[in-house]
């Protein structure tokens, strides 16, 4: 008998009710998770009056691009609905583990659209690579497509990725509904196909997994380019490297050489790293983190 059975049981003979119980170890576990991040693991600056351990509900709330009152409400246990986008953005920004994870999932009494086989823990050493690897362009992206974590210069490739919303941030979604991201796409005729057929590849293996058909009917609803493409029923492997050809729009054409580096056994998470072709690229990459350095 787990520990939040023995509470709910106790709850329930007292007169009480599991769902207040539930809120209450919600409110608790949160409130642990959030006191045990510095602020510097997440990169933001600590300030001299800071009393709080570990992050402000504030900061929790911007990194998980939810509302501060709404989270507030959240640590206090009242009585609101919680989605399990929600859920997946608090468990990235608190760093949870697979663990940790499942467990923020059983609480809330959702399930999770990212299972845990699927999802990397993105510790402070991978994000230290990302940050050294700049001004190359680099991510963290599960077998979903799912931008984990990246540094400066690949949130700045495509469009603005910091002011994407953490449950839009898959790059499926992107390239057929974020019009910045679709611009920044060369050759996005040929491009897309492609993608679809790599992603029904891929789904093939995983298409019992509870994160993949929200994402599918997502799309499907969202676009009739992907309805279309993905009504052929094409599929292809996923290939280790490529050159591809982007516009950026503060830094014009650049073309880069894709590479994967598959972080785990299972391959269900790569780095995905962007190298420059050329010399022009390389120049206009460092004039792109000369100018996301000045924000």
């Amino acid at each position: 008998m787990t520990l939040l059975t023995q509470d709910v049981q106790q709850t329930e003979a007292a007169g009480g009710r599991p769902g207040e119980i539930r809120r209450h170890e919600l409110a608790g576990f949160l409130r642990s998770r959030r006191e045990r991040i510095t602020p510097e693991q997440v990169g933001l600056p600590r300030g001299r009056r800071r009393r709080t351990p570990g992050l402000r509900r504030e900061e929790v709330a911007h990194l998980s691009a939810v509302g501060v009152t709404w989270y507030t409400w959240l640590e206090q246990a009242r009585d609101i609905q919680v989605s399990a986008q929600v859920l997946d953005a608090l468990a990235r920004a608190l760093r949870l583990d697979a663990g940790e994870r499942a467990h923020l999932f059983g609480l809330a009494g959702a399930i999770d659209p990212a299972p845990t086989a699927d999802s990397a823990t993105v510790t402070p050493e991978l994000r230290l690579m990302l940050d050294q690897l700049s001004p190359f362009p680099a991510a963290v992206q599960n077998s979903r497509y799912d931008i984990l974590a990246f540094n400066r210069t690949y949130g700045a490739l495509f469009c603005d990725l910091e002011a994407v919303p953490v449950e839009d941030r898959n790059v499926m979604l992107l390239a057929f509904t974020h019009e910045q991201w679709r611009a920044s796409i060369v050759y996005l005729d040929e491009v897309l196909p492609t993608m679809t057929a790599k992603f029904r590849a891929t789904m093939a293996g995983r298409i019992g997994e509870p994160g993949w058909k929200p994402l599918l009917q997502r799309l499907t609803e969202a676009s009739a380019e992907f309805r279309a493409l993905w009504e052929r029923y094409d599929v292809q492997q996923t290939s280790t490297s490529k050159v591809k050809h982007f516009r950026n729009a503060r830094v014009g054409l650049v073309s880069f050489v894709h590479t994967d580096l598959w972080l785990g056994g299972d391959s269900a998470a790569r780095l995905v790293t962007y190298t420059p072709a050329d010399d022009t690229t390389r120049e206009r990459l460092r004039e792109l983190e000369k100018l996301t350095a000045e924000r």
